[in-house]
């Protein structure tokens, strides 16, 4: 990213200390532990440019609030339709990028998500 700025630093550096898929609200106040003076404006065109850029993933499960992830690996996220929660899981192959690479297709971003009921969840109903 060529616009470097000690916000946008302390904005991925709170993405990528959680594993968490934090509100924009949220990065804001953990970076103003920090930085107590930089504005929620500041943080959604930071947050915004980072997505753009390709350094943090906008993921939105329908919950009128966009959630950030400082992981850019190819990952799915698991939304628990009970609790909200947003859970990360690892993938050991990637059928939908095999299926784009065989139609000459070369993906730049992608976002993953599955909907369900967590563990947790599952257990406290049973």
């Amino acid at each position: 990213m060529k616009n470097y700025s000690r916000q946008r630093e302390a904005i991925l550096n709170v993405l990528r200390s959680t594993d968490t898929h934090p509100t924009a609200n949220w990065i804001y106040n953990e970076v103003r532990k920090t930085l107590p003076n930089i504005s929620l404006g500041t943080v959604y065109r930071n947050l915004s440019a980072l997505s753009e850029a390709g350094e943090i993933i906008t993921v939105n499960v329908g919950d009128g609030f966009d959630h950030f992830d400082g992981d850019i690996s190819p990952h799915l996220h698991l939304h628990c339709r009970n609790c909200n929660s947003l859970i990360d899981a690892r993938l050991n192959s990637n059928p939908i990028l095999a299926a784009a690479n065989e139609q000459g297709f070369t993906p730049e971003a992608s976002v993953y998500v599955v909907y369900g009921i967590c563990e947790k969840c599952k257990q406290k109903t049973n």
